[in-house]
Order: C-alpha cells, then structure tokens, then sequence
C-alpha cells in the first residue's frame, strides 16, 4: 500500500469510542522550579469558577460523543495538573456528581488522583475514596530534604511517609510515588536512598523520571546562566539502572521506560495511551485524542471559562491524524512498553500487518539485535530501553 493510499485511509482505530478521560486540574500552591506544565496560583473563588467552566465541558463532550443514544462508558479517568488536590472538596463532590450524571462509571473504573503530600491531599484522602477515587499518585520526587528544597517543592520526607500511610488507611491500595533523577547535584547514594524508602512504605507503583530543563523554568534561567550543577549523562544512565534493579528485586518491575508495578498494579489510564488509544480530555490546556482527531484546549483560564460559559468547547487547535501517522504513533508508543508492540492489536487497529508497512525499517533492526521479534510482537531488548527513542526516530516516514 502507498503512503498517499494509507493517508487518505480510515484505520479501525479511528473509528472506535474513546474509553479514558483525562481532566486537567491546572492548580498548584506554588510552582516548582523545573515545571512547564499549565498550572497557576489561584483563590478558592477561581477554583469554584472552574469547577463550573469544567462540568460544563464534560456535558459537552458527553453530548458529543455518546453513542446510540446511552451515556458513554468510560474505563479509566485520571485527573493531572498541577496539583487536583488544591481544589477544595466541595469541588470534588461537584465533578463526581457531574462525572456520572455524564458518563457511565461504575466500580470497575480506574480513577485515578495526583496529589502532592502534605495536609490538603491527607484531608481529602479518605472523601477522595468516598467518592470513587482507587488509585492515587504522589509527586515524592525524593527522599532526602535538602533535595526536595532545591527543585522548590513544599513538602518534606516525613510529608511523603505521612501521606502514603494516610492513603492506605483510608483504603488505596493501588498507589503511585514519582520519583525524580538528575537533579541538581544528586548523588547515586540519594537516588538509592528513595528508591530503597518507597519499597519500605509498600506502594504498588513507582515512576522514574529524569529531569528535563524546559524553556521559561527557574532551572532554565539558571542553566543559562552556568549554575545548575546537574549530574552527567554516565551519572543519570546508572541511577536509572540503579533504580530498575532494586525494585526489581523487590518484584516491582518495569513495564514501561519510566514505570514499574507489582503484579496487577500496571496504571491502565496510561497503557492506553502507550497502546495509542483514543481518549477525552478536559480541562485548561488538555490534549485529547478522538476519532482521528487530536485536540488542545486553550491554557488561559478566562478563556477556558468564557468559552463554556457560552457553551462553546475550548478548543485552541485540532488536527486530523492520518493513517500513516497513526501507525507511526502506535510504533514509538508502544515500544516504550516492555511486551512491545503486539502484532494482532496493531493489525487489529490499522486493518495491515505491522510488517508490510515498516518491513524496511524492522529487518536491520532485527539483524542487529536492536529489535526483537517473536510470533506475537516486536519488543526492545530491555538493555535499550533507555535510548529507546534513537530506534523509535526510524519508524518515522518523511
């Protein structure tokens, strides 16, 4: 098949309902040094405005995108930010309430919450599980006090160790910790120290992020000027793999470049967009990724609320995603995975063999042992996954 054929083709994919929604909370108490996400500094009054803005967006996705007429039904629902946990409860009932008059959620539903530590997520921890909420994720970033201060975050160890014993309490048992390498002058004593602190405190899930200096950050203003003291490369690779092994032993394995779970604990809301899933999002500046079209709200809370108040969907931009860029996207996405890229599920959305359209790019990648193949997939070897997007790049078309 030729690339104009697969361009003006509609895969499978792009005809399937979207089963996961993705609400931004573009919330913080402050701004961390390294974060460029959308988040703001607001009153409780702004918070109830956008609450409202929000409720109004969910009807209109709703409306939208139900099909034959029955609410739609919705597997996962994760809300990011910022911080969710800066909105104050009586915002959560509102959008709980709102989210089933809206879609159809039951128990079985992956919810999933990411809250800072400290006292405002450990208040709203036990009426988060009321609600519906079964999995929450803590920005800890590190273990080690003098760290935390230097990447500008509010809370302190005995904050992080606090929060995770308050969410178990009060019921999680599905729960997520973040943690940060290559921060400024970060050792690997430092990194093994919190990887050794979130295996104590008995969580089912752990990230791994390396920092990355993002343009308009105080770390960028400081990088710039010569005094961010950040580790080197050779220093950053080994205490990734420092990390990767330790929770290995401890049966938390990675299943994903930056993610690592005991059996059944996998966050489902992200493997559908490592599986390139369509999905909803709502909320100042959220992606969303529908029916071939990939969608971002406008990030200016006026204009978010003025949009829905006449109710008008926020949109900044849509663009149309061809067939070719989608198999494109299924590829590097799901190489990111450790099963990889599963053959059947990629015909199954593309209507093609994975084979006959990247033959050329998978045979000398394969010969040289940068890919491997089986009967049900093609997967990286584990050893590169950490330069994984070098092998990804070549699966892109000009």
């Amino acid at each position: 098949m030729t690339d104009r054929a697969l361009q003006n083709r509609l895969p499978p994919l792009h005809q399937a309902a979207p089963r996961s929604l993705y609400v931004h909370i573009p919330f913080c108490a402050s701004k961390c040094w390294y974060c460029d996400f959308n988040s703001y500094v607001q009153s409780d009054a702004a918070k109830t405005r956008y609450t409202t803005a929000l409720l109004r967006e969910l009807a209109l996705l709703a409306e939208e995108y139900q099909t034959s007429g029955d609410r739609l039904r919705l597997d996962t629902v994760f809300f990011g930010g910022g911080t969710p946990t800066e909105l104050p409860l009586c915002e959560w009932e509102r959008i709980a309430m709102g989210l089933r008059e809206q879609f159809a959620i039951d128990e079985s539903v992956e919810w999933t919450v990411e809250a800072n530590p400290g006292s405002k997520s450990d208040h709203l921890l036990a009426a988060l599980a009321l609600l519906g909420v079964n999995r929450v994720s803590f920005g800890a970033q590190a273990f080690e006090d003098d760290l935390l201060k230097a990447i500008g975050r509010r809370h302190d160890t005995s904050a992080i160790e606090q929060s995770v014993a308050l969410a178990m309490s009060a019921g999680f048992s599905r729960i997520n910790l973040d943690l940060m390498i290559g921060l400024p002058e970060q050792t690997l004593a430092n990194v093994q120290e919190s990887v050794r602190k979130a295996i104590d405190l008995g969580v089912t899930h752990v990230s791994v992020y390396g920092l990355k200096v993002e343009p308009g950050t105080v770390f960028a203003r400081r990088q710039a000027k010569g005094c961010l003291p950040l580790p080197d490369e050779d220093l950053e690779a080994r205490m990734f793999e420092e990390a990767r092994a330790r929770l290995a032993a401890v049966g938390i394995e990675q299943y994903e470049i930056s993610n690592f779970a005991k059996s059944g604990a996998k966050a489902h809301h992200n493997l559908a967009y490592w599986r390139n899933r369509p999905y909803l999002a709502a909320g100042a500046g959220a992606h969303g990724y529908v029916y071939g079209m990939r969608y971002e709200n406008v990030k200016s809370l006026s204009l978010y609320e003025e949009s829905l108040t006449n109710e008008r969907r926020p949109l900044a931009n849509t663009r149309a995603v061809s067939a070719q860029e989608a198999m494109e996207d299924s590829v590097i996405l799901g190489l990111r995975l450790r099963e990889g890229v599963q053959k059947a599920a990629f015909a199954a959305d593309h209507g093609v063999d994975m084979g006959a359209v990247f033959g050329d790019v998978i045979r000398p990648l394969v010969e040289c042992g940068w890919l491997l193949e089986d009967a049900a997939s093609y997967r990286l070897p584990v050893a590169l996954l950490p330069v994984a997007n070098e092998i990804m790049l070549r699966f892109l078309r000009e």
